[in-house]
């Protein structure tokens, strides 16, 4: 979120003291991240602590028992949520909840180019949350993946809608505007996906635990080189790939080839077996899902303010010769599905 939600910092600061019994002197709005749903602050307490506190709109409580436990079996790599005087990991702030991490000063890998030991650490995090025993109970809380055809039905009727609609908003009109020059390609994209799940559905993988969203945006490299995975609002049980897909494509990590990441990265993971249909998959559905919810956004609402004009940039950039149509299109060739 790029502009603050219409919650005073009075509030944040009343719900901080009685909910995790902090005395905030200071409440900054950090204007990051591509979620409209979620707000990020730094906080800083009359005693000097530093805090990063989360307003999260759509909320799930795996979300924040899953880090937690991670980080209590001693994955370095994750930075757990504060718990409350009453030992919760959030705290109710209407229409909100509020969740407290400790502040970490750091760069994303947006911003700097992880270290050959950073990458394999990275692989080295991800292969222990494929691979570790989990408790039924947590288990039970986490998301299956279905292949649900929800973004796909999503995007098809942004496709029909840009065809007859007018827009009065500037973003929305760019939008329309843009898609309509790519509807055949975008259109293609859908299809791909669908295929791919149909495949998967006949012929169900293995799941593990993933984190869903592990791109370079989503770790965090401190201030002493420290790797941290963030952001671990959407774990899901599903296809290991669907982590792996993030690693050797257009995601955003900058100083290495993808030859380089997937070595450096399978360094740390170790041997495995990648299977192509459902990477392919994930990289067709992911773009799907981020064009189709990005097309809500702008089409559907007029909400977002500056966030509006970051999910137009979001939606040219899979479009760009590098970006990640090039990439889903380039691992279905390589993978021989195409």
């Amino acid at each position: 979120m790029l502009e603050p939600p219409d919650v005073p910092s009075e509030r944040i600061v009343a719900c901080l003291r009685a909910a995790y019994g902090l005395r905030a002197v200071e409440v900054t709005f950090l204007p990051i991240g591509a979620d409209a749903g979620s707000a990020a602050y730094r906080v800083v307490t009359a005693d000097g602590g530093r805090y990063f506190a989360k307003l999260r709109r759509a909320f799930r409580e795996i979300a924040v028992t899953l880090p937690r436990y991670l980080s209590d079996q001693g994955i370095a790599e994750i930075i757990p949520p504060v718990a409350t005087t009453g030992g919760r990991l959030f705290a109710p702030l209407d229409p909100f909840v509020l969740i407290v991490y400790p502040f970490v000063d750091g760069r994303d890998g947006f911003e700097v180019a992880l270290s050959p030991s950073q990458w394999m650490a990275f692989g080295a995090a991800i292969k222990r949350l494929h691979t570790m025993a989990f408790p039924p109970t947590l288990i039970a809380d986490i998301p299956r993946e279905t292949y649900a055809p929800r973004y796909r039905d999503s995007l098809r009727r942004a496709l029909e809608l840009i065809g007859r609609g007018v827009w009065a908003d500037p973003a929305a009109a760019e939008l329309a505007a843009f898609l309509r020059g790519r509807r055949e390609e975008t259109a293609d994209l859908v299809e791909r996906a669908g295929r791919y799940a149909a495949a998967l559905l006949a012929a169900p993988r293995p799941f593990v635990v993933c984190h869903s969203d592990a791109h370079a945006g989503n770790l965090l490299i401190d201030t002493e080189g420290r790797l941290f995975i963030v952001d671990w609002d959407e774990p899901i049980l599903a296809a290991k790939e669907r982590d792996l897909m993030f690693v050797g494509g257009a995601q955003g990590f900058a100083g290495y080839t993808a030859s380089e990441q997937e070595r450096l990265f399978y360094g740390g993971y170790g041997p495995t077996e990648v299977d192509p249909v459902a990477l392919t998959y994930y990289h067709y559905e992911r773009i799907v899902v981020d064009l189709a919810l990005f097309c809500e956004q702008l089409l559907l609402t007029d909400e977002g303010g500056a966030d509006r004009w970051q999910a137009l940039r979001f939606v040219r950039a899979n479009y760009d010769s590098e970006g990640t149509i090039a990439t889903a299109r380039w691992v279905e060739r390589a993978s021989h599905l195409a």
